[in-house]
């Protein structure tokens, strides 16, 4: 009988895990840079503005009336925890685009909160099924402290680029700093590639 070192699978499990990060198992931290907002979803409000042919704000009820969209996979956080095979739902950012019409001048986006947190992101970034607008979590309606009623998931890139208690998307011709970008953050924030901060 060949010998083995426990845990190890081979081109497994592990390989989903980008440098520097661990596997937060069960476990998903609760970690924000405002006060825990509650919103009620008879009055919130999303809109995709700014270099659109059509700017668009939908209701609760709206929002869901759009097409549904999932995403099963991973996240990962600048704090150097990952957590693997989450399911979220909501609706694709792809569909509100279809709705709003990007003009061909935008290049960016920025994303706010209602809680006024901003982040940025090309807008390469949210498009091409890249990006959600979610609010649901493994089947249930997405904890408040995670975000709920709806936060923005661009799973690929940190999750700081996934703002909580998301409000509007704004197209813009211009990369333009959000909150943790103007504290020292990567611009892009590509785990693969380890963007943490400015010079990464």
């Amino acid at each position: 009988m060949g010998r083995f070192t426990r845990g190890f699978t081979g081109r497994g499990r592990n390989d989903r895990l980008p440098p520097g990060q661990y596997d937060v198992g069960q476990d998903w931290p609760v970690l924000t840079a405002e006060v825990t907002p509650r919103l009620d979803t008879a009055t919130w409000t999303f809109a995709v503005d700014g270099l659109v042919e059509r700017p668009t704000t939908w209701t609760w009820d709206e929002i869901h009336a759009l097409p549904p969209a999932t995403y099963s996979g991973d996240i990962h956080c600048v704090t150097t925890w990952s957590k693997l095979g989450v399911t979220f739902g909501g609706v694709s950012v792809d569909a509100l685009l279809d709705v709003a019409g990007p003009l061909p001048t935008a290049t960016h986006v920025l994303v706010s909160s209602h809680t006024g947190y901003t982040t940025n992101l090309p807008l390469d970034d949210v498009t091409g099924g890249k990006a959600w607008v979610a609010w649901e979590y493994a089947g249930l309606p997405l904890p408040v402290e995670h975000g709920g009623p709806a936060r923005l998931l661009v799973p690929h890139l940190y999750f700081w680029k996934s703002a909580k208690w998301a409000s509007s998307i704004r197209l813009l011709d211009h990369d333009e700093p959000g909150f943790w970008e103007q504290n020292g953050y990567h611009d892009r924030g590509d785990p693969w590639l380890e963007q943490r901060y400015q010079g990464d």
